[in-house]
């Protein structure tokens, strides 16, 4: 877990076998010994941060809807850029079971908006402002929802906790984009993958090789 927090492309390996450390099994206990043979073989992958003018902050947020086969409870992925560099990123299972796709991805948002207004903040003591923060998602239907104020069968459902993010948008400290599931950074944190599109999305991350 410590290591995750200078190799974002083993987080989501690494939160799915720590949801079993209390009862591990042999599979797991496998499962473990290839993140570690990875590891090994990728010794001086990491993140690069270079020095250029480039500040702007974004976001991508993502969700695998019912992605979890005991509870099918969805997992919230996003990450955070300022221009090229990579400067968080989460991975975490929603607490209740979302009844849609468009649920799932708009609760992912709403937990990527908290992590922007928080850097946001951050940053204004630092003399940089960076409102209306795009964020990228994936889903439409998600994005008109948080641009909707209008409460309809397919919303009045979701926790008023959740609906902040709306507000947000209304307060012009964020705003919602479009982009193509392909394209979407967050991707690398919800769900596995194959080695051609793991790595066309550790690309994505920024991360480089460091000579020896």
């Amino acid at each position: 877990m410590y290591l995750t927090a200078s190799r974002p492309d083993i987080l989501f390996a690494v939160c799915q076998c720590a949801c079993y450390h209390a009862n591990p099994k042999n599979s797991h206990l496998f499962a473990v010994k290839r993140i570690f043979r990875y590891l090994k073989g990728r010794p001086n992958l990491g993140l690069w941060y270079p020095k250029n003018p480039e500040f702007n902050l974004y976001s991508f947020t993502d969700s695998n809807y019912g992605g979890c086969e005991f509870d099918r409870k969805s997992t919230s992925a996003g990450c955070q850029f300022l221009g090229d560099r990579l400067i968080s990123w989460q991975c975490k299972k929603q607490q209740t079971v979302s009844t849609s796709t468009a649920k799932a991805e708009y609760v992912a948002a709403s937990t990527c908006c908290s992590q922007v207004i928080w850097m946001q903040h951050q940053l204004l003591d630092y003399g940089l402002d960076y409102l209306n923060t795009a964020i990228f998602c994936d889903n439409d239907a998600a994005i008109q929802i948080a641009k909707n104020p209008v409460q309809h069968s397919k919303t009045k459902h979701i926790d008023i906790k959740i609906h902040f993010i709306r507000d947000c948008y209304e307060r012009g400290l964020i705003h919602l984009a479009q982009v193509h599931t392909d394209n979407n950074v967050a991707d690398l944190f919800k769900k596995p993958f194959g080695r051609a599109r793991f790595d066309v999305l550790v690309g994505f991350l920024k991360m480089i090789r460091f000579e020896d």
